[in-house]
């Protein structure tokens, strides 16, 4: 409500100064766009100070509008001097809602936290973030009566770990605990309740989101072991939402590669010739998954439309397996292109397109404003827009701003080299998959037999090598 007002009122007094003096000069014009643009942003602080302040209060309804009231705010501006000033205490109020508030209460906050990380940007602010958020997050995870509020922590945990997390082992913990979610780690005899569909379609994004950042090959062997079979059943399940999940995060795992990992126990024995026979078997385990789950992607990419059916959801359906077909059997990632205030964003592997469609998701109505404007989503997709005009005169950054973001020896500078050197080799992984697929098939030909020869019809078919 300020936000809108506050508008509102720079707009009657431009107006006014313009009736008033007709001939008033193009620069006092624009110094009066400058400074009608401070004042908003004056007021977007004044407000969030006060809703910072309103988190201290006992009212669980008063938290609630503030924590919204934040939201809102992040969506509209990327809050560069507020996270600066103000990130430690809007970071342990946060905490302090997910520990003790309601199921809303926890689901905004959630929503909070993923802001501030991408606001913060990588660095030490994240990283400390991810390390306090942790624990928080896994007590509140354990009560799953609300899918929302599962959703939430969920996509909560999936961005605060992709921003603030700086080893494979970190991205892989969070990915553990969101597992846990749907296989929780339970004593004998005792009963949990059936995960939702949402809670479900909500864990498998999430986990999908963070294996695009390690990769497959990064992970513990034995942490996995099964996933692919897991995602198979997903694709068998009758939620839709839950089938195009799961079919997205076995395209990713074929992209990233390493896919023992995924779906053969790590039998661990000394012997050669065991070894050499395990190999075998592993290899003939594999080619047996692949081959249902290629069966299962065609029989959904012609899917007819059942009764009470939502044409839309069906479509989307057909489309996504289509894709993922033509990759399993033809080595071809889909591309994607869709326009950003007049510059165009594109994905052309499975990780760019994940990952714009969660962050798509999560931001919602702010991702117009965080694509143009937030420096660590142009470092992901490698997105550079246009400069940013204020009515012809240029985005005057603060003095703030200018230590924190464009100062060669700044920790964001330096935190933001590190996660674009990041990006770019995980990018040059993922840019490769029909590469990828024939180098492990090829590997798993000289495992089997020294005198094999990769056939070039092998090479031009995918589906063959498995």
């Amino acid at each position: 409500m300020g936000r809108k007002s506050s508008q509102r009122k720079n707009v009657v007094m431009l107006d006014n100064d313009d009736t008033d003096s007709v001939s008033s000069s193009s620069t006092s014009r624009s110094e009066m766009i400058v400074s009608g643009a401070e004042d908003v942003q004056v007021d977007k602080e004044t407000l969030l100070d006060q809703c910072v302040d309103a988190l201290y209060e006992k009212r669980g309804s008063t938290r609630e509008k503030a924590l919204a009231s934040i939201i809102e705010t992040f969506n509209s501006d990327i809050q560069h001097e507020f996270v600066e000033k103000k990130f430690a205490t809007l970071l342990q109020q946060c905490l302090n809602s997910i520990k003790r508030g309601s199921s809303k209460e926890i689901t905004l906050a959630s929503h909070v936290l993923g802001l501030l990380a991408l606001t913060a940007g990588p660095g030490d602010k994240a990283h400390e973030m991810l390390e306090e958020s942790v624990s928080p997050i896994t007590e509140a995870l354990k009560s799953r009566s609300d899918a929302s509020k599962i959703s939430s922590l969920l996509e909560c945990l999936a961005i605060i770990t992709f921003v603030g997390g700086e080893e494979p082992e970190e991205t892989e913990k969070s990915m553990q605990l969101m597992w846990q979610v749907i296989h929780p780690k339970i004593g004998p005899n005792v009963a949990t309740a059936k995960p939702s569909p949402p809670m479900i379609t909500a864990m498998v994004s999430a986990w999908s989101f963070l294996l695009t950042t390690v990769g497959g090959s990064a992970l513990n062997r034995k942490s996995w072991q099964g996933s692919i079979s897991y995602f198979s059943t997903l694709l068998d399940k009758d939620d839709r939402a839950v089938r195009i999940a799961a079919g997205e995060a076995l395209a990713l795992i074929f992209e990233v590669g390493s896919l023992e990992n995924f779906s053969v126990e790590d039998k661990g024995s000394s012997d050669s010739s065991t070894d050499e026979a395990n190999k075998s078997k592993d290899i003939l385990h594999i080619q047996g998954l692949r081959a249902k789950v290629l069966n299962q992607v065609r029989s959904l990419s012609v899917e007819a439309g059942g009764k009470g059916s939502a044409k839309k959801d069906l479509n989307s359906q057909r489309n996504t397996f289509r894709d993922i077909l033509e990759f399993l059997e033809e080595g071809y990632t889909p591309e994607s292109s869709m326009k950003i205030g007049g510059d165009s964003l594109t994905t052309t592997t499975w990780c760019q397109l994940i990952q714009l469609n969660f962050l798509k998701h999560f931001l919602g109505g702010g991702f117009v404003k965080h694509m143009q404007e937030n420096e660590l989503l142009h470092t992901v997709f490698g997105f550079t827009p246009k400069k940013k005009m204020l009515s012809g005169i240029e985005h005057r950054i603060s003095g703030t701003e200018k230590r924190m973001y464009k100062s060669p020896n700044s920790v964001a500078n330096k935190a933001r080299t590190q996660f674009r050197n990041k990006q770019r080799m995980l990018s040059q992984a993922c840019s490769k998959p029909f590469t990828l697929i024939r180098m492990w098939a090829t590997t798993l030909l000289e495992m089997t037999s020294k005198e094999v020869l990769v056939t070039p019809e092998l090479r031009a078919s995918p589906a063959e090598m498995y």
